[in-house]
């Protein structure tokens, strides 16, 4: 995940979907671990979470994941 978001432009997101993808052939699978790990990765402040360019504070419903913010 922080693989695929270092590639990424500073403002730009990834899908959760495109990780599973990137680490699994039943990406849909895999989306259980990508999400267990989104929400630590939100806890320790290595990634934002965002929805149609609004910050979310946890993970519900459709989201994207951004490199953290630096204010």
């Amino acid at each position: 995940m922080l693989s695929l978001l270092a590639r990424r432009a500073p403002d730009a997101t990834i899908c959760p979907s495109e990780v599973a993808r990137a680490i699994a052939q039943d990406w849909r699978g895999a989306m259980p671990a990508v999400h267990a790990t989104v929400d630590a990765l939100v806890r320790d402040g290595l990634v934002r979470l965002s929805w149609k360019g609004q910050p979310l504070m946890t993970r519900t419903g459709p989201y994207r994941i951004g490199h953290p913010r630096d204010d």
